[in-house]
């Protein structure tokens, strides 16, 4: 089962650069996207085999999730089942017989981590909401049979120094504060694996976005904040997990997993 993950930083806008060719040469089983930036109704687009699924913010032309896929899921969550929280359609997770998918668009801290104290409540419900899951209990407290989790999208941060060109000089920044990545390393305890590190521990030079400033992407100088993670009970199942740096059309480029079902 293929799954593919992309930041497009404005669909409206890729759309105008190939994201329809782009989206069938994956031919994935499950595609998300991150930072989509529509309101209901203001993009047509058609992908013939694929169910899709949205989650949109209450301010227009922000954030928002989609999810494409080629079998329609038994249910659909489009939140945390926090009311503050849910308000920027951050959330799409797609339930299937054999696992949860769950696509995210992690706040980012903003400059001086301006916005912290909300990442980091975000990010532990965002925990306890895959946790719940996995365990079978969702938001509101209804319950549902238990079973693993894939998760995928721009969490924004980079975890270790190895995941971006410049730690250094980016030490406490947003994506790179203390706070941000001991929150990433307390879902990875919760019992999720991230499969790209897992696949090539000691790997660098690999990074899934890069800032339109100084030319960042054509000197590389980039960051691995795009992800996808697992329930511990699906490690033996991956397959391959690649970062498509080749692919333009955003300031990130899409990741993808492969688990063996």
């Amino acid at each position: 089962m293929k799954f593919v993950s992309w930041n497009v930083n404005g669909l409206r806008a890729v759309l105008k650069k190939g994201f329809e060719d782009i989206f069938a040469t994956f031919n994935a089983d499950v595609f998300a996207l991150q930072e989509t930036k529509l309101q209901e109704g203001q993009v047509d687009l058609d992908l013939p085999g694929y169910f899709d699924y949205w989650s949109y913010a209450q301010k227009k032309g922000y954030s928002g999730t989609a999810v494409f896929s080629k079998r329609e899921p038994l249910q659909v969550l489009h939140g945390l089942g926090d009311e503050y929280l849910d308000a920027e359609g951050r959330i799409c997770a797609l339930e299937f017989p054999e696992l949860w998918f769950v696509d995210v668009y992690t706040p980012n801290a903003q400059n001086e981590l301006a916005r912290i104290d909300h990442r980091m409540q975000w990010d532990d419900a965002f925990r306890e909401f895959c946790k719940g899951l996995e365990e079978g209990t969702l938001p509101g407290g209804a319950q549902a049979a238990p079973k693993p989790v894939v998760m995928c999208g721009d969490f924004n941060v980079a975890h270790q120094e190895i995941d971006l060109k410049n730690p250094g000089p980016n030490r406490g920044n947003a994506g790179f504060s203390d706070e941000e990545r001991g929150k990433f390393t307390n879902l990875l305890d919760a019992g999720f694996v991230d499969t790209w590190r897992a696949l090539h521990p000691d790997t660098t030079g690999v990074y899934s976005w890069w800032s339109y400033r100084f030319k960042a992407r054509q000197n590389n100088a980039g960051w691995r904040i795009d992800y996808f993670l697992v329930s511990e009970a699906l490690r033996d199942q991956v397959v391959s997990a690649e970062i498509h740096g080749e692919v333009f059309g955003s300031d990130h480029c899409p990741v993808a997993l492969e688990l063996s079902l």
